[in-house]
């Protein structure tokens, strides 16, 4: 069975082909970066504008030498959570391909791709497990207990990680996408300099709260002598808490819960000092196996729709006209 999965769900495209035997066949991604960076960060209706256009170019691109009706079983799209113009393309592009060929189309939920995204390169994750999300728009902690039953144990109460990263870099000056760029400073300074505070990490739930710490960096950035080395120093401390405070949050969700695999999905997820610690810190107190997705596979794709697409094959409905999309579509509920 091969599956089409086409991803809009924000300002980057991701058309891919999934086969159930063979695994993944082709994965293309177009993104808005530089029409971003002109703009300082993203435009919902400049973003939805491009996606009609990139949707076309990347079909087009897959399907230049195989007719797609022979070729595919099944389209699976992101029908939410995201901006609801971005998602409306994607779900207006899925649906009428699929009527136009007779095909099956089958809504999905983004965050759920994402956190199955590593069991498209790791085989062996099995369900119970703690994930991690982190991405620009979702922090969540969730306990994975069977495919399509998942419990929100933590969330954040404010500005996500993600953007928490770009906010704090668009302070320190750095271009877009922000938080990538923050990254690579912290690299350059110097360990402890600074001290930034982690918040709510003596709270006994499992939420987030990121403002304060993104109000606390623009403190540090606005009194400080504006030298790289300076600005290099408060993005290795932003970046220490931040992990910190994941990684202190995700220890009591992997002791409440008794469990030993964590997944670390999201755009986040591809930071290297998120890895390297979230590996040190569940071989040392669980003795046990942390699992993310490649780097190609960390930010929005179409791989992890048309995988998903995969697994819930089943649900999958003949075409129809309906177009269905759920901008606020939270993964502790799948119901459409």
């Amino acid at each position: 069975m091969r599956i089409l999965g086409i991803e809009t769900s924000c300002d980057d495209t991701g058309i891919a082909i999934y086969d159930t035997k063979k695994g993944l066949l082709i994965n293309e991604i177009y993104n808005q970066r530089k029409l971003n960076n002109t703009h300082g960060g993203i435009i919902p209706e400049l973003a939805s504008r491009e996606h009609m256009t990139a949707m076309i170019l990347l079909l087009n691109k897959i399907f230049k030498k195989q007719n797609i009706s022979e070729f595919i079983d099944i389209i699976a799209y992101t029908a939410g959570p995201g901006l609801v113009g971005s998602l409306l393309v994607g779900a207006t592009f899925a649906c009428s391909l699929g009527l136009s060929l007779n095909i099956p189309v089958l809504p999905v939920n983004h965050m759920e791709a994402h956190l199955l995204s590593p069991m498209l390169e790791f085989k062996c994750i099995k369900f119970p497990f703690i994930a991690l999300l982190v991405s620009g728009k979702h922090t969540q902690i969730i306990g994975a207990y069977r495919l399509g039953e998942y419990e929100i144990l933590g969330n954040c109460l404010d500005d996500a990680v993600g953007e928490a990263f770009d906010k704090t870099a668009k302070l320190l000056g750095l271009k877009y996408p922000g938080g990538v760029e923050l990254c690579k400073l912290a690299c350059q300074g110097i360990k402890n300099y600074f001290y930034f505070p982690r918040p709510m990490i003596r709270h006994p739930n499992l939420n987030f709260s990121f403002s304060g710490l993104k109000t606390f960096a623009a403190q540090k950035i606005n009194n400080c002598n504006q030298t790289m080395q300076e600005k290099a120093n408060i993005a290795r401390a932003f970046e220490d808490a931040v992990i910190d405070i994941l990684l202190i949050k995700t220890k009591k969700a992997l002791k409440q819960k008794n469990w030993k695999r964590l997944v670390i999905a999201g755009g986040v997820s591809a930071n290297y000092n998120l890895r390297k610690r979230s590996e040190q810190m569940v071989k040392k107190n669980f003795n046990g196996k942390v699992f993310y997705s490649s780097l190609k596979l960390c930010t929005d794709n179409g791989a992890m729709i048309a995988y998903l697409g995969s697994l819930r094959h089943k649900e999958a409905k003949n075409p129809q006209l309906d177009i269905l999309v759920k901008p606020k579509w939270s993964i502790s509920d799948l119901s459409f």
